[in-house]
């Protein structure tokens, strides 16, 4: 065995002090003293890769359709092998999507809705199918619910992911309660059998007052990723390859599942990633079920909105109107600029916008004004989706069935 050289101590220290800095888990986002995650050293840290321009140029080749607007804008901005799915496409081969959600909460914020959006634009464009999550088990692991609260609240939120617009003949949702068994379950045994105690507390940094339940739950977010998981959509397809939109938060799952996959003889998992949706009291705060003025709900009213903004979204502009004129708003910080950034999908009117408020000539509550606007017509418009979403129609997206048109 090789010794340890005083480089790799090094690395090891800047690593671990990095690790200190910024702490970023699927169940924790944080950074010291309330700074802002820095982004690059996450990259670095997890091993994924930029997403660059001519990725995103491929993307608008092969779909022959413009970039989606958190492709074009970075809210996408990392991947693993996103290329190599991007290559498969072009030789004619398929792939599969995944993605979830876990299910702890009534109703979903903005954020929540960013990799489902996101995910739809992907179905659409490359013409695959879908399969999502629901990970009811992990909420009941994590968070103070009954089994039977979980089960509920993932019909709830399921409601709200059909309403993004998925078409069914192509999307298979699944809640883990209901559907974790058979094929799916020799997956998640191959998987945890290859994954020592060590490695997922390196991983994951379980700690030894963990349940093992916590320990246990791995494999399962881990098993959709193989397309065997799913009999009854591909069986016979089983060399299929699979691409996973999410937060950067839910990597480290996905580190563990590529490194199994090979030894399971499937290809690794491919990830395209997101960054964070910031609270509107800014990048430093943190949204949170328990203060609900820190997000925008798919429930609030157009006069919720707009109190919210109005109150609560950290603006980068200066505290008088002298002062602005003057010297501008500060757009790094602006979350009113951020949130638009997401969400205005014209691009001329944002860059108009940045450019008058940035010089001062547009004032904070102008531009409140109008991300005000953005935000009630985007959820009025889930609101309304959402409410044509029937149980009988949850039953259908969530029956183990056959999708015989799913790559047409």
């Amino acid at each position: 065995m090789a010794a340890t050289t005083a480089t790799d101590t090094k690395k090891e220290e800047a690593e671990k002090e990095e690790e200190s800095e910024q702490v970023v888990t699927p169940w924790e986002v944080s950074a010291k003293d309330g700074g802002k995650i820095d982004y690059d050293k996450l990259i670095d840290r997890f091993g994924c890769q930029r997403l660059d321009d001519s990725l995103i140029q491929r993307v608008e080749r092969l779909t022959s359709r413009p970039a989606h607007v958190f492709l074009r804008r970075g809210v996408f901005f990392a991947h693993r092998d996103f290329g190599e799915i991007l290559d498969a496409y072009e030789r004619g081969d398929k792939f599969y999507l995944y993605t979830g959600r876990g299910p702890s909460s009534e109703a979903l914020h903005l954020g929540h809705l960013i990799p489902f959006m996101f995910t739809k634009y992907l179905q659409d464009a490359f013409k695959v199918p879908l399969v999502i999550q629901l990970t009811d088990d992990e909420k009941f692991f994590w968070k103070n619910l009954t089994i039977e609260e979980c089960e509920r609240l993932a019909r709830e939120n399921t409601k709200d992911i059909i309403a993004c617009g998925f078409d069914i003949s192509k999307t298979f949702i699944f809640p883990d309660f209901g559907y974790v068994g058979g094929a799916f379950y020799k997956n998640m045994a191959d998987i945890a059998k290859r994954v020592t105690y060590n490695q997922a507390v390196g991983i994951f940094g379980f700690a030894g007052e963990d349940h093992i339940g916590k320990v246990s739950f791995p494999p399962v977010q881990a098993a959709p990723s193989f397309p065997s998981s799913f009999p009854h959509l591909f069986s016979g397809k089983e060399n299929l390859r699979c691409l996973i939109p999410c937060a950067i938060d839910q990597d480290p799952y996905f580190r563990m599942t590529r490194d199994v996959a090979p030894r399971l003889g499937y290809h690794k998992v491919a990830l395209i990633e997101s960054l964070f949706f910031p609270a509107l009291q800014g990048e430093t705060g943190k949204m949170s079920a328990s203060d609900p003025n820190s997000a925008i709900y798919v429930t609030d009213s157009a006069k919720d909105i707009k109190n919210k903004v109005n109150r609560y979204a950290f603006s980068g502009g200066q505290d008088s109107i002298e002062k602005h004129r003057q010297l501008g708003a500060n757009l790094e910080v602006d979350i009113p600029i951020k949130y638009l950034s997401f969400f205005l999908e014209d691009d001329v009117e944002l860059e108009h916008i940045k450019e008058e408020y940035g010089a001062g000539r547009m004032l904070t509550g102008e531009v409140k004004q109008r991300l005000t606007e953005v935000l009630t017509e985007l959820v009025e418009r889930h609101r309304r989706a959402r409410a044509a979403v029937s149980e009988e129609m949850v039953d259908a997206f969530m029956a183990v069935r056959p999708l015989p048109y799913m790559f047409e």
